[in-house]
């Protein structure tokens, strides 16, 4: 998730840092900085932001010639986006400044420890407590590589670490636990980052680490230890990628990036969730105990495939608490006046956490007094400040635009909420609780283990590339993960596909099937519910005795259904609830491949934007964002917008402001402007950014549709709006 630079050489410093992590960006950050040993001196610079941020900061900052220098972009885990979050973080005595990647699990117990000594934190993250950790320990010898060996022996999770130190300018050290970092070996200089991106445009030589060792270079030489102080050696190789491969780590894709990236995105979403006594924990609370126990119903709210993210969670709760759990769609929501009360928990699941449907969706619960609890990959997004708990994923970013490893993980903070639930509810003892957490915190392995089996489907899917369509069924959780297999086929190959449940087949789908349908089914574990398993398998041959073609996705060791398909992807063995897990990937792997064979461009398909933050109805101007609700009685309000010609808006770059222009309501989904007695034409939807527009900016009340915000801001002199009349010309 974060960037990591570290340099030693002959170069200036800052620049071969800054560079590495402008290289770097792909991964995504919030904030970045910069620490520059010189002088007997620390030079530390950070930002929150992007780094044209952290750049101007270091224009006007005088810095000195630096040979040495760490730098850092960070990706919110723990504390909000800010400057003083960001990375690097200094020790009390100012000596030594360290970054960090990953997830230091007991740094609550730590910071609690070093607070009884006296120590003062300037930050809310876990980083810091590893280099006050530091600080106390280099002062011990003055020697920062035993230093950083012994702070490794006290840390728990997975972590990059990176450190300088005022008196030994000359040296950079780092050390890895499930976190990557790489060493690149250059002519008198050598370089430590989180991916070969930072370095290859200088060398392409590489030494990659093993797990718990420790590093330190300098400009002559790179010597490598265990965590226990053993000498260790990393191994050599040649990066052969130009640097557009190298951010895609060798992959010829983001989105194959990515799929392989689940497994760590996956156990560091699982990471460091439980306490010293055996408690599940959130990331943001602001509900108590007892506001969980009051709860008597659950919502899910969610769009795409968080939604089906949201199907899969329902089978959990009701299962594990036995609370009715309802899934909706978060542009249905408030349109039908669902029933909510204070004993209402809504979960809104949104892996930007600012999409705009899910967005209305909280604060239309949060007017009728629900509880929120929201389940995003980003700290600090509107979705989870305008919650009453958060859970984060931590896949990091995911560049494609069709989800994968925010499936995944979504997936996994869900399954944490429920037991949360549970737990707190005293409906599952201690021991069932860890039971199910053992089962998942094995699962990224399993996930690894499925990945490396994957040329079959691969191969598979290449031999289907004349396929005009695809059916997916499955039953229970694995009707979830039908629809998703689906959309992903829809969203990467353009080819018509559907998800059914499997038992709906005889009540009209089935009609679709004749000689050579392909379809595929998502078949669960015989083992415990065999009820299910048998089910399925009536399915399968009933499509068989109309010809299809049947791809189905089992348990290894299936043998049942084995028999009745044409072809079996075979997954590890899972429980049926968590199933999902591992179920999803083959079909990721299969759309991903077929788009490929077909020529499309898989990271950014056609018509599809990443995060989407316009909502049909949006609402910009003064007074309270709820008042668009369906029930609303707008009928006698006028609503105004400016129209030519055009003038500059310096508080909304971008966006010209018009004269006025009366507009007539023609339904609950906008306003339409009218020239004499016709409507105007509006151009194809464009989405629209709500950071860019913020509400009140504008003049009076305005609710417009996409195509019509689209030409009333972003018309320019070379399409001049037509002055026009009232309704009544």
């Amino acid at each position: 998730m974060c960037g990591i630079v570290g340099y030693v050489g002959q170069r200036t410093s800052v620049d071969v840092v800054l560079d590495g992590l402008r290289r770097l960006e792909y991964r995504g950050y919030d904030s970045a900085g910069v620490a520059l040993a010189a002088g007997g001196e620390l030079h530390l610079a950070k930002k929150a932001g992007k780094l044209a941020n952290l750049e101007g900061v270091l224009e006007g900052a005088g810095l000195p010639e630096a040979r040495s220098g760490i730098g850092h972009t960070r990706w919110a885990t723990h504390g909000v986006p800010s400057d003083r979050n960001a990375h690097p973080h200094r020790s009390a005595d100012g000596r030594v400044a360290l970054i960090h990647n990953g997830i230091i699990e007991n740094f609550g117990q730590l910071r609690a420890e070093l607070e009884a000594e006296g120590t003062e934190f300037a930050s809310e993250t876990d980083t810091e407590v590893a280099a006050q950790l530091l600080g106390r320990e280099y002062g011990a010898d003055g020697d920062l590589t035993e230093a950083m060996m012994r702070v490794c022996a006290r840390l728990e999770g997975a972590f990059t670490l990176l450190a300088v130190a005022a008196d030994d300018p000359g040296t950079v050290v780092g050390a890895r636990r499930n976190s990557p970092l790489v060493v690149g070996i250059g002519d008198r200089e050598h370089f430590l980052a989180s991916d070969v991106a930072a370095f290859i445009a200088y060398t392409t030589e590489a030494i990659e680490l093993g797990q718990d060792q420790i590093v330190t270079i300098t400009g002559d030489g790179v010597a490598i230890r265990g965590f226990d102080g053993s000498a260790s050696e990393g191994r050599r190789y040649h990066v052969d990628w130009d640097i557009s491969a190298a951010e895609k780590g060798g992959y010829d894709t983001f989105m194959r990036k990515e799929i392989n990236e689940q497994p760590q995105a996956v156990a560091d979403t699982l990471r460091g969730r439980i306490d010293e006594s055996g408690q599940i924990v959130l990331d943001e609370m602001r509900m108590s105990d007892q506001d969980f126990r009051d709860v008597d119903k659950v919502f899910i709210i969610a769009c795409g495939t968080s939604y089906h993210a949201g199907l899969v969670t329902k089978y959990a709760i009701e299962h594990w608490t036995r609370i009715p759990c309802e899934v909706e769609l978060s542009s249905e929501f408030r349109y039908r006046d669902p029933v909510l009360d204070r004993s209402t928990l809504v979960v809104a699941v949104s892996q930007s956490g600012e999409t705009m449907d899910t967005l209305m969706a909280v604060r239309h619960a949060k007017d009728q007094k629900a509880r929120v609890l929201s389940i995003s990959n980003t700290v600090g997004s509107t979705i989870p400040r305008e919650s009453d708990a958060v859970l984060y994923t931590r896949a990091g970013i995911e560049v494609a635009v069709a989800s994968t490893k925010a499936f995944l993980t979504q997936l996994a903070a869900c399954y944490l909420v429920g037991l949360h639930l549970a737990q707190i509810r005293g409906i599952k003892y201690a021991d069932e609780v860890g039971a199910v957490l053992n089962e998942l915190v094995a699962t990224p392995g399993k996930i690894g283990e499925l990945l490396e089996h994957m040329e079959p489907v691969r191969k598979l899917a290449r031999e289907s590339a004349d396929f005009d369509r695809v059916l997916f069924i499955g039953r229970h959780v694995g009707y979830p993960v039908a629809l998703e297999g689906a959309l992903k086929l829809k969203e990467l190959a353009y080819i018509h596909a559907e998800g059914f449940a499997a038992g709906e087949l005889k009540h009209g789908p089935i009609s679709l099937i004749d000689d050579g349908t392909p379809v595929i089914a998502i078949v669960p574990s015989p083992r415990g519910r065999s009820l299910l398993h048998d089910k399925i398998i009536s399915n399968i041959q009933e499509v068989k005795a109309r010809g299809a073609k049947v791809i189905a996705v089992c348990e290894d060791g299936d043998d049942i259904t084995a028999v009745h398909a044409d072809l079996v992807v075979e997954t590890p063995p899972l429980p049926t609830l968590l199933a999902p897990l591992l179920t999803a990937v083959p079909l990721q792997e299969f759309a991903a491949e077929l788009a490929t064979t077909l020529g499309r461009d898989i990271d950014q398909p056609r018509n599809l934007a990443k995060s989407v933050t316009v909502e049909l109805g949006l609402r910009f101007g003064r007074g309270d964002h709820h008042q668009d609700r369906p029930h609303d009685d707008h009928s006698d309000r006028r609503h105004r917008v400016h129209a030519g010609p055009p003038q500059r808006r310096p508080d909304l770059p971008g966006v010209r402001e018009l004269q006025e222009l009366p507009l007539q309501r023609t339904g609950e989904s906008g306003v339409r402007p009218r020239v004499g007695q016709r409507q105007l034409q509006c151009p194809p939807p464009v989405g629209v950014p709500l950071g860019g527009h913020p509400r009140g900016q504008f003049d009076g009340d305005l609710i417009v549709e996409p195509p019509l915000l689209d030409q009333v801001l972003h018309r320019g002199p070379e399409r001049p709006v037509e002055r026009v009349g009232g309704p009544g010309q």
